[in-house]
């Protein structure tokens, strides 16, 4: 956490973003405490659901810190559309500063995959996380018995 901050501090006025390792809303608030984060690239799949997703948002509006998901991974951009929609529709209602990362591959594994429309994710038209995934991509791949393991 400290060592981000010497960072943060040596490196101005360029931004730091990071928070996609962090495992709870702790690390997130020191992080954000000791002024070691200029973006919070919080990871929904890393943290312990959705309350603690929401927690650290909630932190970041506190203190003034952009929320900027972190999407690099099978179904992360599912998973992060809704924080920042969340974030943007019930905290900051703000697009300043934030971006949502996007990674364009295995989508055609989720029933609801993002939409991305002029550089920007469409909210998601069915209920829930949006990460729920196709029956056949479940069997193919569980471990070790699917045929994607066999060969």
């Amino acid at each position: 956490i400290l060592g981000h901050a010497a960072i943060r501090e040596r490196i101005a006025p360029i931004g730091v973003a990071t928070g996609e390792h962090c495992h709870n809303r702790v690390m997130f608030k020191q992080l954000l405490q000791a002024k070691a984060i200029d973006f919070c690239q919080v990871d929904a799949a890393r943290l312990g659901g959705l309350n603690e997703v929401l927690l650290v948002v909630l932190m970041a509006a506190k203190f003034g810190v952009p929320v900027c998901p972190h999407a690099g991974g099978v179904g992360l951009c599912e998973y992060v559309q809704n924080v920042s929609l969340f974030d943007y529709i019930a905290v900051s209602a703000s697009l300043e500063n934030r971006v949502l990362e996007y990674v364009d591959h295995l989508h055609e594994h989720f029933i609801d995959p993002v939409v991305i429309r002029k550089g920007r994710y469409m909210p998601p038209q069915r209920p829930g996380y949006s990460i729920e995934m196709h029956a056949a991509t479940l069997k193919e791949f569980e471990f070790p018995n699917g045929p994607a393991w066999s060969s």
